[in-house]
C-alpha cells in the first residue's frame, strides 16, 4: 500500500507552487528526469540546512540526495543547491526508507495499468 507521503509529496512535485517544489522540479530536471513521471519516495528535514530525498524515475531508477539552501532566508529554497546525487536502484531494499519505496513502486505500477 502506497504511504500517503509518497501521494502528498509526489502530488507536491507536480503542481505545489512553494519554492522548494519549484525548485526540486528544476533540480530533477537538470538531472534527465521528467517532474511528471518522478515519484517521491520521501523528502525531510535532514538538518538545519538540508532537506534529504528519495524518488523513483519514470524508467524504475531510485535516486537519493539532498537540497541544500538556507532556511532563514525568506526566498532560500529558490536557490537551494544539489548535493549527494547517489543512484541506488541496486540497494534501496536496504534502506530506511525501503517500505516507502516499495509501496511507490506499487503504486507506480498502478498508474502505469490505469493509462
Amino acid at each position: 500500500m502506497v504511504s500517503s507521503i509518497v501521494l502528498q509529496y509526489t502530488e507536491l512535485l507536480r503542481a505545489g507552487e512553494y519554492d522548494l517544489w519549484v525548485r526540486l522540479r528544476e533540480v530533477l530536471e537538470g538531472q534527465g528526469l521528467d517532474p511528471d513521471r518522478t515519484i517521491v519516495v520521501d523528502l525531510l528535514a535532514g538538518g538545519p540546512d538540508h532537506e534529504d530525498g528519495q524518488v523513483i524515475s519514470a524508467d524504475g531508477r531510485v535516486f537519493k540526495f539532498s537540497l541544500f539552501y538556507d532556511r532563514e532566508v525568506e526566498d532560500g529554497a529558490q536557490n537551494a543547491v544539489l548535493h549527494g546525487w547517489t543512484d541506488i536502484t541496486d540497494r534501496w531494499r536496504t534502506g530506511s526508507r525501503a517500505g516507502l519505496t516499495e509501496g511507490a513502486f506499487a503504486w507506480m505500477a498502478q498508474l502505469e495499468e490505469q493509462s
